[in-house]
């Protein structure tokens, strides 16, 4: 077999989500974290709620999933769920003002920044990359879409996380540090922005461990809710 039929072998396939209420799908073609956005997960964490500009990480666009039942990740004892509002951006945008940045966004999700907390650990402690602790597979659930005109007054929302039912995270989107189109512009100011992007805001406090068996639910109010189980 030649080089060029051994790449035919591998055909390549965008992730995709579905958009409430379209038959139409969102095309993921990048996915951007902003990490400690919420002052109480800040201090948790071991860090100063500070307005220091925000920094970010990123994910696999194919991180994401909508299953509903997932295999408990590898080479991990202390996996973390961190529940997320997830923007979802529609167009192209760079060194956008905060202003400017309220029009390229698209809609809204909410997610999981799934964590292999073990393996950060480590990555934090020898100053090495976060990537096998955030960017394995199956990393990132994320809800369907919810287009933002059919979203009314988002800052007011409650974001919470359920495991088997008992309340771990809970907080206000007006909660966090920097504000939605706040983290829109810093993050445009280093990178150009695209549809396609997804933004994951930070998540509040109340990060712990969860275990085979275990079940999530994540709820975002007025955007959705995401339940899935691991075994």
């Amino acid at each position: 077999m030649s080089v060029q039929d051994k790449r035919l072998a591998f055909p390549l396939s965008v992730p995709t989500l579905p958009i409430e209420g379209h038959t139409e799908l969102f095309p993921v073609r990048r996915i951007w974290c902003v990490g400690q956005n919420y002052a109480a997960h800040s201090r948790e964490m071991g860090s100063n709620p500070d307005r220091d500009p925000p920094f970010f990480f990123s994910k696999p666009a194919d991180a994401v999933t909508q299953a509903e039942t997932l295999a408990f990740p590898s080479q991990t004892d202390n996996l973390h769920p961190e529940v997320e509002l997830v923007v979802a951006i529609g167009a192209k945008g760079t060194n956008l003002t905060p202003a400017d940045a309220e029009h390229i966004i698209y809609g809204y999700a909410v997610g999981l920044d799934m964590t292999r907390r073990d393996i950060q650990a480590i990555a934090k402690k020898t100053g090495r990359p976060w990537s096998l602790a955030k960017g394995f597979d199956e990393s990132c659930p994320i809800s369907s879409i919810r287009q933002k005109s059919d979203v009314p007054n988002i800052a007011n929302s409650e974001i919470t996380l359920k495991v088997n039912g008992e309340t771990r995270q809970s907080g206000k989107i007006s909660d966090m540090i920097w504000s939605i189109p706040e983290i829109i512009s810093y993050l445009s100011k280093s990178v150009t922005l695209s549809a396609g992007d997804l933004i994951m805001t930070g998540t509040p406090a109340g990060v712990s461990r969860i275990v085979s068996g275990d079940k999530l639910e994540a709820c975002c109010e007025n955007i959705g809710t995401l339940t899935l189980f691991y075994q």
